[in-house]
């Protein structure tokens, strides 16, 4: 059961930091307007890296944020680590500062550089944390910041090869309550997005800066796999570049191409099935959808976490799992075969609901009042 209180006489100062991508991105802001939903004046702020999206999203959805110099070590070329270790320096100095300023109840890491210097800061000045990790394999600023952390709030199984077993919470991934609300039926949204409502609807995300694996293999494969039948909504991520003309010929085709797909919800509720990379908040929103999936897990992850990501679900039936390296050879097959396939598109969609883990946001909220009561206490 939610705790309904905050702290005795006070609403609570939250310091929230991380980001780099919105699998860090849409759960920090999650938590944060479920902070908002128990105490509205539940005072927030971001840190975040100069330079990354969090930057922008975050003002975005109405929360100040404070940017780092902080940025990833370089693992191909060590030399180019002097600038980066300067970076961290400054980003040390100024975290300690900001955490003197703002003076947190609570400090929460959702992983990502900045969430370091910030984590590291607050601990070392006393301040509780909590840290929220959404993968199968910890990242290794968790890994860093969880000896001294009050609790780990995590979303997959046997996470004590990683954390200290008596601080685990098994809460899920918080995600966007737009994607939830959604009411229209499919064919409702496929209308809605243009499409011809009797045929099955193909979605491919690749994020949002795009998937260079899964747009080029549908350059290759679109038009053929919109004559076997069906409608393609293809995101492509704001790095891929396509004329007008090729683009037309596509849209006449029931291929539509955009950078950007504002409205998840409706593409989720019209898509029976859909292709992606296998990021811990994309398999949270499919998992809670229900939707069947074709995990290409990018291999250009810190310790391959999406492909551990994808075998936490292939090997229990619940996704598809096609290796990045032979994308291009097999994905059109399997997409071909899978969407026409009803049962086992039905068996997919159930077997993936079975892993979902609900109200993700309020149980970490919980553990947040939790922690700030007991560390008052």
């Amino acid at each position: 059961m939610a705790i309904k209180e905050t702290t005795p006489s006070r609403p609570l100062r939250v310091l929230i930091s991380g980001g780099g991508t919105g699998g860090h991105i849409f759960p920090a802001l999650s938590i944060a307007a479920a902070l908002k939903r128990r105490n509205p004046d539940t005072e927030i702020l971001f840190v975040g890296a100069l330079g990354r999206m969090e930057m922008q999203r975050v003002p975005d959805a109405g929360y100040e944020i404070i940017g780092l110099p902080v940025a990833g070590f370089n693992r191909k070329n060590l030399f180019k680590n002097i600038s980066v270790l300067f970076k961290l320096r400054k980003s040390l100095s100024m975290a300690r500062k900001i955490v003197k300023d703002f003076k947190p109840d609570i400090a929460v890491g959702v992983g990502g550089y900045a969430s370091g210097p910030t984590l590291k800061a607050a601990q070392k000045l006393g301040v509780p944390t909590l840290l929220q990790e959404q993968n199968s394999y910890a990242g290794v600023t968790n890994k860093l910041l969880a000896a001294n952390a009050k609790a780990i709030c995590v979303a997959y199984p046997e996470m004590e090869r990683f954390f200290p077993a008596e601080r685990i919470i098994m809460t899920g991934n918080p995600v966007r309550p737009a994607l939830l609300n959604n009411t229209l039926a499919p064919a409702e949204a496929k209308k809605s997005l243009g499409f011809e409502p009797s045929k099955p609807m193909l979605l491919v995300v690749g994020g949002s800066l795009g998937a260079r694996t899964l747009n080029e293999t549908l350059r290759n494969s679109a038009r053929d796999l919109a004559a076997k039948g069906m409608s393609i909504l293809w995101q492509t991520g704001k790095n891929f570049s396509m004329d007008d003309a090729e683009k037309a010929e596509l849209e006449g085709l029931g291929v539509k191409v955009t950078p950007f797909v504002s409205d998840m919800a409706t593409a989720y509720k019209a898509a029976d099935l859909t292709v992606s990379r296998a990021g811990a908040s994309s398999i949270s929103e499919l998992q809670l959808l229900g939707k069947p999936v074709v995990l290409v897990p990018s291999p250009n992850v810190a310790e391959d976490h999406q492909k551990k990501n994808a075998l936490a679900l292939s090997t229990r039936g619940a996704a598809v799992l096609v290796e990045d390296a032979e994308a291009a050879e097999k994905l059109p097959e399997v997409v071909e075969t899978l969407i026409f396939d009803t049962e086992k598109l039905s068996e997919l969609s159930s077997n993936i609901r079975k892993l979902a883990l609900p109200d993700a946001d309020e149980k970490i909220v919980d553990k947040i009042m939790e922690t700030v009561n007991a560390a008052e206490a």
